[in-house]
């Protein structure tokens, strides 16, 4: 009540300027709340020393993550009560100011209705002829009382008109002039409104009309001196419009305010070295802080998200870069042979089947399941052989899901980095295996049909999961942003066609095989001939290496090709020998060998049905 009454008496002395003064103590309150909670959290804890480390950034870098992150949140805290105290402040103010506007537009209309019928009695013929003469004399009026437009108007027109029109000479203070036969106010009820707003500021509750019969009378009471008068419409507009904006400043201030607390701690690079989780929980603190203060203002203050989105371009980058560098570092030293997948890993890839794209939480130790590993991923049904880094791969690639989940306002950057890092683990695993540059960098002999398969299986895997990957960051992207899912096509198809080219390894090996023992086949006895005997023996070894790490269907693509590019050897060996399908004894031994070879390839697991015509080893006759 009292703070209405101080307003109230600020607008009838015209002192417009109150809200300035009040922003100024707003800024003044808004620093002293970050030094307040600094030396608040600084008291608790004795390795600083105050006297040594005098400035307040320097002792916010010296706390722990945790006891700043707690003085955060302190600060958080006050600002929110700072800015509900200004709320409610404001809202009396406006409140103030409204009821001010509303009971000017009454006096408006009143004084339209007393006026309008005096000045049509009193007017002479002559005025009479120009009715919307005074209509607009009152709309490009200035002044505050509807009577000083109309006697311009009669002036403008009709000179001294004034004394027969009824009207008493107008007062020099503005004041409006009552028509004749209207009653007059007594004594008591003219001096009513200062008499209310006297007992109002010394703290009399004062009633909504009340008030409005106060305004009223500032609008029309006679005795007003000019510096008593209410502000007019439009000023009074412009104060509650300011109103509004001093509520959105106050925001923005807090959030300037919080911004020099982050970037203080953020100076010698502390807030990048965070752990996912760290970084998670300040980005949730803030977006909690930002909410609050948009659904207490009613404003969308950008200062603080801006100051924590660069920070988390700086923990993206260091995120990405850590996880790379740990990425090649178990590449370098991967040997690419089959490893067992502990059982934390089959639970990782079961969560994920059930659609929990993030990291599952860690189980206690006691309660871990006592089993063995396995031999195998088992995914969707499928048995997977893989080496020991693609399945640190899965779960960096959880990690960088896990961290979007927290985070959504990274999602774009993090999609670049871990595109980035799936690109890396296929060309590094290309230039290791099929460039064979694991000989030198791990020692391995030589590249084995094992590890050419072996490969092709890890990269099937990830293969598998980039639809999963891809159908998660798009939740987490708007409309605009889906261009950058294009990467996730990209990648896609440069595993496919890493894994053709391994295929095609394999295959070759063996077109290599063909080549040189069958440029030595003779055709004669005993039969089966050694040839084919060498053939069959290094097609079982083939077979005994990649099936049970390649899907069947795999398998037996493979061996038709495989089988292919053994009849097209064997089709020149013949046509060079001048071999031909006959019925001669030479076509007989050729057709021992040849059934010799399918029999031992039909006998192969997997393979029992696989259609082995070999009638195109023969040329066909002109």
């Amino acid at each position: 009540e009292r703070l209405e009454s101080l307003v109230f008496g600020l607008l009838r002395q015209r002192k417009l300027d109150f809200l300035d003064i009040y922003n100024e103590e707003m800024i003044q309150a808004a620093k002293g709340i970050v030094t307040q909670c600094v030396v608040d959290s600084v008291v608790n804890i004795p390795d600083i020393d105050t006297d040594v480390v005098t400035k307040l950034a320097d002792q916010m870098r010296l706390m722990t993550f945790l006891q700043w992150f707690d003085l955060l949140q302190s600060v958080f805290s006050s600002f929110l009560l700072f800015l509900q105290r200004v709320k409610a402040t404001l809202s009396v103010i406006r409140n103030v100011v409204l009821e001010a506007l509303d009971s000017n537009q009454k006096s408006r209309l009143l004084a339209e209705q007393t006026t309008a019928p005096a000045a049509c009695h009193a007017s002479p013929p002559p005025h009479q002829s120009h009715p919307g003469e005074a209509e607009l004399a009152y709309l490009t009026h200035e002044g505050l009382f509807i009577s000083d437009a109309l006697s311009d108007a009669q002036r403008a027109h009709g000179g001294p008109q004034e004394k027969s029109s009824g009207l008493g000479p107008r007062p020099q203070h503005g004041g409006a002039v009552e028509p004749e036969g209207s009653p007059r106010p007594q004594q008591g009820e003219a001096v009513g409104p200062d008499r209310a707003s006297s007992d109002s500021a010394s703290g009399t509750t004062e009633s909504s009309s009340g008030r409005d019969q106060g305004f009223l009378a500032a609008g029309g009471a006679v005795s007003l001196s000019g510096e008593d008068m209410m502000p007019s419409e439009l000023e009074l507009g412009r104060v509650a419009n300011n109103i509004q904006e001093l509520l959105y400043a106050a925001s923005d201030l807090s959030h300037d305010r919080c911004v020099k607390v982050l970037m203080a701690r953020a100076k010698d690079g502390s807030l990048e070295r965070l752990s996912p989780g760290e970084f998670v929980g300040l980005s949730q603190a803030v977006e909690a802080f930002a909410r609050s203060t948009e659904d207490l203002c009613c404003r969308r203050s950008v200062s603080l998200r801006g100051a924590l989105q660069s920070q988390a371009n700086r923990f993206v980058h260091r995120f990405h870069e850590e996880r790379k560098t740990k990425l090649s570092l178990l590449l370098d030293n991967e040997r690419w042979k089959q490893a067992e997948v502990p059982v934390e890993f089959q639970h990782l890839v079961d969560s994920i089947a059930d659609g929990r794209i993030a990291l599952p939480e860690r189980k206690p130790p006691g309660n871990a399941e006592e089993r063995k590993p396995g031999d195998f991923l088992l995914v969707d049904g499928q048995k997977y052989a893989v080496v020991g880094t693609v399945l640190l791969l899965i779960r960096i690639f959880l990690e960088y899901c896990q961290c979007i989940n927290d985070i959504p306002s990274i999602t774009t950057d993090l999609l670049s980095r871990l595109a980035d890092l799936l690109k890396h683990f296929n060309s590094r695993s290309c230039q290791l295996v099929l460039g064979a540059g694991a000989l030198q960098v791990v020692g391995l002999k030589t590249i084995t049909t094992k590890n050419l398969a072996l490969a092709s299986r890890c990269l099937q895997l990830v293969v598998h999961y980039i639809p999963l990957i891809r159908t998660h960051f798009e939740t987490k992207l708007q409309p605009k942003q889906y261009s950058v899912l294009r990467h996730f096509d990209h990648i896609t198809k440069d595993y496919n066609d890493h894994i053709a080219e391994i295929s095609a390894k394999l295959v070759a090996i063996m077109d290599s095989l063909f080549e040189k023992v069958l440029s030595k086949y003779e055709v004669k006895a005993p039969m089966p001939s050694a040839c084919f005997r060498h053939v069959c023996k290094q097609v079982s070894k083939m077979h005994e290496a990649i099936s049970e790490l390649l899907p069947e269907q795999q398998t037996q693509t493979l061996f038709w090709r495989i089988n292919g590019s053994f009849k097209m050897h064997l089709k020149r060996q013949l046509a060079r020998l001048g071999v031909v399908n006959d019925g001669g004894p030479q076509h007989g031994l050729v057709m021992v060998d040849v059934a010799f070879y399918t029999e031992n390839l039909l006998s192969l697991r997997t393979l029992e049905n696989m259609d082995l015509s070999m009638v195109e080893i023969w040329e066909h006759k002109r």
